[in-house]
């Protein structure tokens, strides 16, 4: 996911909610982290899920404050 999608869902979220955005590449997971927390919202978690997938699936656990 990039992060204008990302933003996307964090708009349409209420303040306290929680979502899980899923991130594949060096790029977004890199940047999107970064750029939430930019904004002021809260990373909860970072999960990376296939350790044998080379572009580095991850979960990302986000609270909109």
């Amino acid at each position: 996911m990039t992060f204008v999608k990302a933003k996307l869902l964090i708009e349409r979220m209420a303040p306290g909610e929680t979502a899980e955005i899923w991130l594949k590449g060096w790029e977004p997971i890199e940047n999107v982290p970064r750029s939430i927390r930019e904004l002021g919202h809260e990373i909860l978690n970072m999960t990376r899920i296939a350790d044998n997938d080379p572009l580095g699936l991850h979960r990302l656990l986000i609270c909109k404050k």
